[in-house]
């Protein structure tokens, strides 16, 4: 077998893990769950849900991946044993199902972005007389199936040159850009006439909110954290297999999730007041809302055609960071187990990614059949088997994986391994359980209603 690859500096392991976090699942996904979810109401449950469960399931990922080398499958088989293999594949599934519908929509911001050079904004709303409108007809059909192929075949082209010269030198460019265009963004959003109250939504939480709807909320916080954090995906179990040992994994984490936060936030600090000052409802659901939102906003305010270009262009390279990430992780997986040569690996998985995302460029329902599914459930079983598996199989490997490069934890190591045992495997049992409900519901409502429609 071929000596493995590794990273070439410490900063390109955090970019990569920074910019597989920051993707898609922070500026398109997380306005929108954070308005259905009440706001503030929402972040709050979100960020309890970051500190003590994000950055303990971060160091799972991290000490499997660093002490077995492999991709989750392989990492999980030499970890836990055989019978563990089969929640490594749930991993590869996870990223394969989410990396198939994230290309479509990174399709549409690439839309959005190319159509800021042909008129304003304004001047499409004219056209096509509301943003709804003109969101139905840019987002199906021939022209999103030709960009779900191109954005495809971007990300191929990536992951194909490999750790070093294709994923590490990539993110090294592109999360530094994104960071700081979402500030500017940001600065201007600051501006906007009804920013106080985008503002107020946002950071001032409704405890009666939580208290009434947490049995909507808390599914959805944990699928966003982990969703956002790249966990339950194998992503991080991947990235982690590059790594040396002489690594402080606590710090790493701690650095990946503090960016990955702050790049969360800072995107509310952006949407809600665009939202409020163009009169649209933050908590109108379902994937569209941010395209449809943000288009009536640049419409409306002066430098909307530039200010347009330069965000949707942003969300386009968030898009692709998060991609390469994914689609390294079936790639690594073929090499590992398979044993073919790294570009065949990342042809072959894309493609196949590729056609499973197809029908959602037809029909926005595959898509919400697709994130339902992968966000309320596989993210959230992949993390709960691995919490079982160091929490309560093999705790002190993972004890003694974590310090290396910190040193002799004590006891912290045994504090992180009982918050394992303990309460996050409860929350993320009653999180698995409350998005089975609400997978259960769309499938006998809004999916059922659709098939009856169209078949």
């Amino acid at each position: 077998m071929a000596q493995r690859e590794t990273w070439a500096t410490r900063t390109g392991f955090i970019l990569a893990a920074v910019g597989s976090a920051v993707g898609l699942g922070n500026i398109w996904r997380f306005p929108f769950v954070t308005g259905e979810g009440g706001g503030a109401a929402f972040l709050l449950v979100y960020l309890l849900f970051i500190a003590l469960v994000g950055f303990p399931a971060i160091l799972m990922e991290f000490v499997i991946g660093r002490k077995t080398e492999r991709n989750p499958v392989g990492a999980l088989l030499k970890y836990g044993g055989n019978a563990w293999k089969y929640v490594g594949g749930v991993f590869i599934i996870t990223g394969f199902v989410i990396l198939s519908y994230y290309s479509v929509i990174a399709g549409w911001f690439v839309r959005y972005f190319l159509e800021g050079f042909r008129d304003s904004y304004g001047g499409h709303l004219e056209a096509y007389g509301e943003a709804g409108a003109m969101f139905g007809d840019l987002t199906a059909g021939l022209d999103a199936f030709l960009l779900h192929t191109v954005f495809m075949i971007a990300t191929v082209g990536i992951v194909a040159l490999g750790v070093r010269r294709g994923i590490e030198l990539a993110v090294k460019v592109m999360v530094p850009a994104l960071i700081v265009l979402l500030i500017g963004l940001s600065v201007w959003a600051f501006t906007l006439p009804d920013a106080g109250a985008g503002y107020e939504y946002y950071l001032s939480p409704d405890f009666g909110v939580i208290a009434d709807e947490w049995t909507d909320i808390l599914p959805a916080a944990a699928g966003q954290a982990f969703f956002t954090l790249s966990l339950g995906m194998g992503v991080m179990i991947t990235y982690a297999s590059y790594l040396g040992e002489d690594r402080n994994l606590a710090k790493d984490g701690a650095t990946i999730i503090g960016f990955d936060t702050g790049i969360a936030f800072l995107t509310g600090l952006l949407v809600f007041p665009v939202l409020f000052s163009a009169g649209v409802d933050p908590a109108d659901p379902g994937p569209s809302v941010i395209f449809i939102s943000m288009t009536e906003a640049f419409a409306d305010v002066t430098g909307g055609r530039l200010l347009g270009i330069v965000f949707f262009g942003t969300v386009a390279i968030a898009a692709l960071s998060s991609a390469i990430s994914l689609l390294e992780v079936v790639t690594s997986y073929a090499i590992d187990e398979i044993g073919i040569d790294r570009w065949k690996a990342a042809v072959g998985m894309g493609g196949a990614i590729y056609l499973l995302g197809v029908p959602a460029t037809w029909d926005i329902i595959f898509i919400d059949l697709l994130d339902y599914f992968a966000d309320s459930i596989l993210l959230v079983l992949g993390a709960l088997l691995l919490a079982i598996l160091v929490g309560w199989v093999a705790p002190q490997v993972a004890v003694d994986e974590l310090e290396k490069g910190i040193g002799d934890l004590g006891g912290l190591g045994q504090a992180w391994i009982w918050a394992i045992r303990v309460p996050i495997i409860i929350v993320l049992i009653v999180s698995l359980y409350l998005g089975l409900v609400e997978y259960a519901e769309f499938l006998s409502g809004d999916f059922a209603d659709w098939l009856d429609a169209n078949l």
